[in-house]
C-alpha cells in the first residue's frame, strides 16, 4: 500500500509539508507526561518522529490507515489503537497522565478539546492542528471578537499559545481554510475557586447570547433577579477568566437568595 485515500466522512486532510510536520513535532514537550497520544496519524507524517518511544501510541478509526502504518512501521503496530478518541476512557486505557498531539479533524476538534477539559487531570500538554478560526478562539483574550467558549474553558485550566499558521496547499486534498496549529499546557489551577459545573453554565448561557450585556443572558439563571455589579452591564467577551469566576459565585448567591 502506497498511500491511503482521505475519507470526506472522516474529515481526512493528510498533511504532505515535512516541515510543517517537523515543527509541530518540535512543539511537542516529551518531558510533560509519562505516556503520549496520536489522535488521528493517517501516513504517519508525525508518527514517525516519535515510533521510537516505547510510551508513544495512536488511536485511529480509518482501518485503511492502521493497515498503511503497520505495513510502514511494524515496530509500532502493538501502539495502534483501533479506537474513536471521543469514545476512549483516558484513565482505563493509559493509567496515568497523556499528552496528545495530532492534525485533528475538522468536524471533531471542539469536541475533541472539550474532551480533553473533562479529562484535564490526566493531560496535561496538547499540541495539535485545527480550523485556523478555532485555533485563534481558543488563544483569543478578553476584548477580541474570537473570544468565545472555548477560550475560556480551556484558559480557566491551561496555557494557550497560537504556534503558527498553515496554508491548504500544505494538504492532500486540499482543504477550503487554513488551519492553526497550538500549544495548551495545564496551569496551576487545580480547581477553580467556584462551582465548576455553574462555572461552565455561566460562559455558555454568557456567550450564547453575546451580543446581550450579562445581565440580559444571565437573567434566566438567577429567576429574573437583578443585581448593580458593574460585570452585569458589560458583554461576555469583556470578562475574564478570573471574572467569570468572580461571576459565577455572585450568581451562585443570588441563585440562593
Amino acid at each position: 500500500m502506497t498511500y491511503v485515500k482521505a475519507k470526506k466522512y472522516l474529515g481526512q486532510h493528510f498533511l504532505k509539508n515535512e516541515g510543517v510536520a517537523s515543527q509541530i513535532a518540535e512543539s511537542f514537550d516529551l518531558n510533560s507526561a509519562n505516556k503520549y497520544l496520536e489522535i488521528g496519524p493517517g501516513m504517519g507524517v508525525l508518527t514517525k518522529y516519535f515510533i521510537n518511544n516505547p510510551s508513544f501510541y495512536a488511536c485511529e478509526v480509518d482501518l485503511e490507515s492502521i493497515d498503511y502504518l503497520k505495513q510502514h512501521y511494524p515496530d509500532f503496530s502493538e501502539q495502534i489503537y483501533n479506537i474513536d478518541f471521543l469514545q476512549m476512557d483516558i484513565p482505563k486505557y493509559f493509567e496515568t497522565n497523556v499528552s496528545i498531539i495530532g492534525n485533528f479533524p475538522y468536524n471533531i476538534s471542539s469536541q475533541i478539546l472539550f474532551k480533553v477539559l473533562e479529562n484535564k487531570e490526566y493531560v496535561p500538554h496538547l499540541v495539535g492542528m485545527f480550523q485556523k478560526e478555532v485555533a485563534e478562539r481558543i488563544c483569543s483574550g478578553p476584548g477580541n471578537k474570537d473570544y468565545g467558549i472555548l477560550s475560556v474553558l480551556l484558559q480557566a485550566y491551561y496555557n494557550c499559545k497560537y504556534l503558527f499558521t498553515v496554508l491548504e496547499t500544505d494538504f492532500i486534498p486540499p482543504p477550503k481554510v487554513k488551519s492553526g496549529v497550538i500549544s495548551i499546557a495545564r496551569n496551576e489551577t487545580v480547581k477553580l475557586d467556584c462551582d465548576e459545573v455553574l462555572f461552565k453554565k455561566v460562559v455558555k448561557t454568557a456567550f450564547n447570547q453575546r451580543r446581550k450585556t450579562i445581565r440580559n443572558s444571565i437573567k434566566q439563571m438567577t429567576n429574573g433577579k437583578i443585581s448593580e455589579h458593574v460585570f452585569f452591564s458589560k458583554r461576555p467577551e469583556q470578562l475574564s477568566v478570573p471574572q467569570f469566576v468572580e461571576l459565577t459565585n455572585i450568581v451562585a448567591d443570588m441563585q440562593l437568595d
